[in-house]
């Protein structure tokens, strides 16, 4: 994304976002239908404002961190009521502190999981009477 082209005069269209952005154009639709976009519109054509391309990617980030839909929202809505971003900050901050522990208890249970089947694989390699797991052999 080359941001050295980006003013904030240009207006986008839903393609154009789509594009740049590297998303569908139903996603666009999808998170306008959600409440989390409101471009103007010249005539049927939906026109996205540089605000609008921002808020999109706060949604991108948003989804990246596994943020639901609401949570996004309640960032977007403080984003429009704190011109300095002071509670959209804390709001933020805290959103990541609870992904960050929710994604440390996925990675240990998912170092459990993966304890156990190594565990099970190696009991099958000795049952089979093989000293690796190349497919090969089997």
């Amino acid at each position: 994304m080359n941001t050295d082209l980006i003013t904030r005069d240009k207006i986008y269209t839903v393609p154009e976002l789509a594009r740049e952005l590297g998303l569908t154009e139903r996603s666009i639709r999808f998170y306008e239908s959600k409440g989390l976009l409101s471009p103007k519109r010249a005539g049927n054509t939906r026109v996205f404002t540089y605000k609008d391309r921002a808020r999109l990617i706060i949604i991108m980030r948003g989804k990246r961190t596994g943020t639901s839909l609401a949570g996004i929202k309640k960032i977007l809505d403080l984003y429009d009521a704190d011109p300095k971003h002071h509670k959209q900050a804390k709001a933020v901050l805290n959103g990541i502190k609870e992904r960050i522990t929710i994604f440390e208890e996925q990675r240990e249970e998912l170092k459990i999981v993966l304890d156990e089947l190594e565990l099970i694989k190696n009991n099958c390699l000795k049952i089979l009477g093989k000293d690796n797991d190349n497919p090969s052999d089997f």
